[in-house]
Order: C-alpha cells, then structure tokens, then sequence
C-alpha cells in the first residue's frame, strides 16, 4: 500500500537530493544494495512478488494504480526518504500497486529475510515500519476522499501544491517553479480527473496569473490562490458534514421526545 501525494519529509535540505534519515531508517537499510531507475523506468508492478522494500534516496516516484479498461490513477509522488513496498515485507502478499520512476532515482533495498532478521533484533524497526504504513494508509484515505468530494479545481490545485512541495523551487519572489515537466495526462492521474478538465482550468488559471509555464516547465505565480481553491471547498465539505450531523442529532431527539411524550 501506498500514500496519498506524500510530502517531502520535514529534515529534507530545501535544493539537496540527500535526506537525514531517520534512526530506525538508517537501522534498516544499513550495508543495503544499491538500485538506479532511469525516468519511466518501473521499480516493480502490481501483483508481483513481495521479495523486500526499498528506501528512495534520490530522485521522484509515482505511485500508479490502473483500471481495467487502462485508466490511470497516481495514488503517490514519493520524495526522497520515503519507504516504498513496506506493505509486502509485512504480510508477504503480492505488489499492491505499480511504482515508476518520474525522474532518475537511487534507492536502496533489503530482502523480506534482512527484514525479518532486523526486526527480531531491533523490534523498534517493526513499530517504525507500521507508523509508515498507518501514515500512508490516513493520506490514502484523505487522497480519494479528495478525488471523491472536491471540486475539479481543488483537486487540481491540490495536486499543484503537492508538486510544489516535492519537485518545487521557490525563486525568492513567493513564486514556485515545478523543476520538473509533468504532462497534462499526469496532473489528471494525480487529481482524478478528465485530462480534458486539466486543460480548461490550466488554461483558466494562466490568463489570470494563478499559474504559468516556460520551457515547459509550471510555475505556481499565485499560492495563495490555490491554496484558497482547496481550503475552501474542504471548509465547505466539512461545514455541510457538521450540518448533516447536527441535523440527525435533532432528527433522533425530536424522536425520542416524541416517544417519551406518547407514554
């Protein structure tokens, strides 16, 4: 399993590709081997073998989930630090999901027996794995809950600002540029949308100065626009979700009034 757009970790150096790892982190993968993945190249697919987890010390992957009929959905953007294919070494089961590089990557990677090994001498390394997992697993559920109750355009801003905080380079002006081209077809697979909707608010948001793009690459000009686009509509869905419950809460006593007064 897999997150939602993950956040870059908070020790990660702002225009450094290297990370402080985190002690159980460094307990982990100690003396682990070495892999390299060129852009687009895949780390593994869905359903196959479990055989260990890598940690990504460099570079951008994306997490892809794919519909029968070949529709993708990005469930994850990985930044450097992040643990990937954890849920495996766990419960031995097959790749819940495809992971592929964005842009050239270096990991590092241990087996399912390093890892069992470990964790019987370091148990706190089981504790830390499962807090990754639990972690990930709250950002999924607040991923497709997104992908579900948002508007197409918080959706889309919110999947910008979650780019701006992996691959994101601000120019000292308050602006951020996306150091990295991402395709149309991607932004609608992290936001769940039509690629055709991408293009209309894309296009909406450059001739009011929200966003821009040079040399192909995307450049958030206006972030308190987009985050304005995502906060309200989530302040909305929230709002509507306490009125329906305060409107039960008087449904079910209204009743239990109605009961008591007819004894």
């Amino acid at each position: 399993m897999t997150d939602t757009i993950e956040l870059a970790p908070r020790h990660l150096r702002r225009g450094s590709a290297k990370f402080r790892a985190e002690p159980q982190s460094s307990s982990l993968f100690a003396g682990a081997a070495t892999r390299h993945l060129k852009t687009d190249e895949a780390l593994f697919i869905v359903g196959e073998p479990g055989d260990g987890c890598y940690r990504l010390e460099q570079g951008l992957l994306k997490v892809v989930v794919t519909s029968p009929r070949g529709e993708e959905r990005i469930l994850a953007m990985l930044g450097p630090g992040a643990i990937v294919g954890e849920l495996a070494i766990i419960d031995g089961g097959p790749r819940s999901a495809s992971v592929f590089a964005v842009r050239d990557c270096e990991l590092s990677f241990i087996s399912r027996a390093v890892f069992k090994e470990r964790t019987i001498r370091h148990p706190e390394i089981y504790q830390y794995v499962i807090n990754v997992l639990a972690t990930r697993l709250r950002r999924t559920d607040e991923a497709m809950a997104a992908t579900s109750f948002l508007t197409v355009k918080a959706r889309l801003a919110r999947a910008l600002l979650e780019l701006g905080k992996h691959v994101g380079q601000d120019d000292g002006t308050g602006r951020v540029m996306i150091c990295h081209k991402i395709s149309r077809s991607d932004l609608a697979a992290m936001a769940g949308v039509a690629r055709e909707n991408v293009s209309r608010v894309m296009s909406e948001w450059k001739q009011n100065q929200v966003i821009s793009r040079s040399s192909g690459l995307y450049c958030l000009s206006d972030i308190a626009t987009l985050k304005r686009e995502m906060d309200t509509q989530v302040e909305s869905l929230r709002t509507t979700r306490n009125a329906k419950k305060q409107l039960t809460r008087r449904t079910r006593l209204a009743a239990e009034l109605s009961a008591t007064a007819s004894r």
